[in-house]
């Protein structure tokens, strides 16, 4: 039986599957608690930086964290292919929460940067460890509606942690932040041992260069690349170009929120009808919603634009991602996780750093109108997955 047959016609008693087993509960308390770990101190330790430095130094901290997270990332699946999934998670989430103690201790802009670097390379360790484990946890045919339900652990945890780490912050202190931040992520630790230490076959990793040499992998991840370029646009510069607190924390709320929908809407959808098939659809919304944000003097066009970019953007997520796992065996769900994991953070990345060269000189509704345009090209791969029937 073809991959095209199984996506469109699964057996019903697939399909009725169990989703969630002791050991997915299990690595359920390890995502939240890296998602803690992660964005707690996320906005907080930019704002120590800057009591430190200068507004510069602020960026320096979080770009540390950033480039180290793709390092981690990159060279995460042979570190699980040699010692397994249980060595790499502890060793994650050590990294990526014990570093904030030396916080409490030092505000020097050189500790800050350098526990940022330690901090990113726990957190790239730990998410395409952890991601790779949760694809071979998750039943084949209700994989895309797994991954949407982890999106929704992950995720409601990262919209609390945030504000809740800078009103923390100004209540308490910077100290009890990073405190805070050590103990859930150390915490989570008591799960890991009931975690398997290999799936599947155990065989070694396919490595990160060798899965970007597969145009299966990396059609999947060049659609999702394009839309996280535009969503690091989003972030970055809505506040910005709204000039009001209230309507760019409104559009900011409604875009992760209609992305967490979107998840779950299309993992089922994907698992019954083939994942290809969402990338055009996910792609299209994404742009027709960034076009809704170029209004930027009318609230309601940019929440709703928020809204319905973040409803493609949930799309591609999950389509983009379960569709990548279908092409490879377990050993290879490492690279899978870590090349995915890159486009997200590496898009961003792009996307921030340069609009912010364009909205210097031709202003931010151009930005936004330009950035809908970059997810044309886009639309080749994403048709070409469309028609893909193995």
């Amino acid at each position: 039986m073809t991959t095209a047959t199984i996506a469109l016609a699964p057996a019903t008693a697939a399909l009725d599957a169990p989703l969630i087993s002791r050991a997915l509960l299990l690595r359920f308390v390890t995502i939240i608690g890296s998602s803690l770990g992660f964005y707690l101190p996320l906005s907080v330790v930019p704002m120590v930086a800057e009591a430190a430095g200068s507004a510069g130094t602020a960026g320096l901290a979080t770009g540390a964290l950033l480039v180290a997270s793709i390092a981690g990332e990159v060279a995460t699946p042979r570190l699980v292919a040699r010692f397994g999934y249980r060595f790499a998670l502890t060793a994650g989430l050590v990294l990526l929460g014990a570093p904030t103690l030396l916080l409490l201790a030092s505000s020097d802009l050189a500790v800050i940067v350098g526990v940022n670097l330690v901090r990113g390379l726990g957190f790239g360790v730990t998410i395409v460890a952890g991601g790779a484990l949760t694809a071979a946890l998750l039943p084949e045919h209700r994989r895309g509606e797994g991954l949407a339900l982890v999106g929704v652990v992950g995720g409601v945890p990262a919209l609390v942690a945030l504000p809740f780490g800078v009103w923390a912050a100004g209540q308490w202190g910077a100290g009890t932040v990073f405190a805070i931040t050590a103990a859930a992520t150390l915490l989570c630790l008591v799960a890991v041992p009931g975690l398997p230490r290999r799936t599947g076959s155990g065989g070694g990793s396919h490595g990160v260069l060798a899965g970007l040499r597969d145009a299966g992998l990396v059609r999947p991840a060049a659609v999702f690349a394009a839309s996280t370029v535009a969503i690091g646009v989003l972030v970055t510069f809505l506040p910005l170009a709204t000039g009001s607190a209230s309507v760019a924390a409104a559009a900011l709320l409604v875009q992760p929120a209609t992305s967490t929908a979107t998840r779950w809407v299309a993992g089922r959808l994907g698992d019954r009808y083939g994942q290809g098939r969402l990338l055009v659809p996910g792609l299209v919304l994404s742009g027709l919603g960034l076009l809704g944000v170029t209004a930027t003097g009318v609230p309601a066009a940019v929440i709703a634009g928020a809204g319905v970019f973040g409803a493609g953007f949930g799309v591609l997520q999950n389509a983009t991602l379960a569709l990548m796992y279908t092409r490879v065996r377990p050993e290879g769900y490492g690279t899978v996780s870590a090349i995915w994991n890159a486009a997200y953070d590496i898009g961003m990345a792009v996307g921030a750093t340069g609009a912010g060269l364009i909205a210097a000189g031709a202003g931010y509704p151009v930005v936004f109108a330009l950035t809908a345009a970059l997810l044309i090209p886009a639309l080749l791969p994403a048709r070409r997955e469309s028609s893909v029937r193995a």
